[in-house]
């Protein structure tokens, strides 16, 4: 019985621990729309940001495709659910966001 009350306070423990990662998308993101089709950890609508950061790292050069799609939109590398074009982000926000994802 013990080991059973003490399993479940373990999963309680890492539901909340995921719930929190999911809450820390930084400002940044949350001000440009970005959380309208992403989130940390699951796919919404757009990969979720752990799969970006997963598929691109140790890539250095794919950083700048992954800014420029942001910019300009495109389609085919997650699916066909275009991204479209987001071209008010500035370039501090732009770095922000994705030095956030490639620390995932």
């Amino acid at each position: 019985m013990k080991s059973i009350v003490t399993s479940m306070i373990v999963a309680a423990g890492l539901m909340v621990a995921g719930s929190a990662m999911a809450a820390d998308m930084p400002a940044v993101a949350k001000k440009n729309n970005c959380t309208a089709c992403h989130a940390i950890d699951k796919k919404v609508v757009g990969p979720a940001w752990k799969a970006v950061a997963d598929k691109y790292k140790g890539d250095a050069a794919a950083w700048d495709k992954v800014a420029a799609k942001v910019k300009k939109g495109g389609s085919g590398a997650w699916g066909s659910m275009p991204m479209p074009a987001n071209p008010k982000v500035s370039d501090a926000d732009m770095a922000e966001i994705i030095g956030f994802i490639k620390g995932l």
